[in-house]
């Protein structure tokens, strides 16, 4: 098992593919795990928010999942221009 840091699923891998994928819009946390395999969304915003000053806001929402299930979910968007990354 490789615990680099440079691994595709390490941490610091899933925090950039989920603030790239946030700087084109809004995503679900049913869209982070399906589409960037981030399978902890919440855990990687909390780390961007508080150990990279990235103003991630949470709204609850509703989603469907592949299987056909309402889910209430949050909705993560990027507020441009006061983060650290931005």
């Amino acid at each position: 098992m490789n615990t680099s840091r440079d691994h595709p699923n390490s941490g610091a891998a899933q925090r950039q593919r989920l603030l790239h994928r946030l700087r084109k819009g809004p995503a679900t946390t049913i869209e982070l795990r399906r589409d960037l395999d981030i399978l902890m969304p919440a855990a990687r915003v909390h780390e961007l928010r508080h150990k990279h000053g990235e103003p991630i806001e949470l709204v609850w929402t509703e989603a469907y999942t592949d299987a056909g299930r309402k889910h209430r979910v949050g909705l993560y968007l990027l507020h441009s221009g006061n983060g650290a990354g931005s």
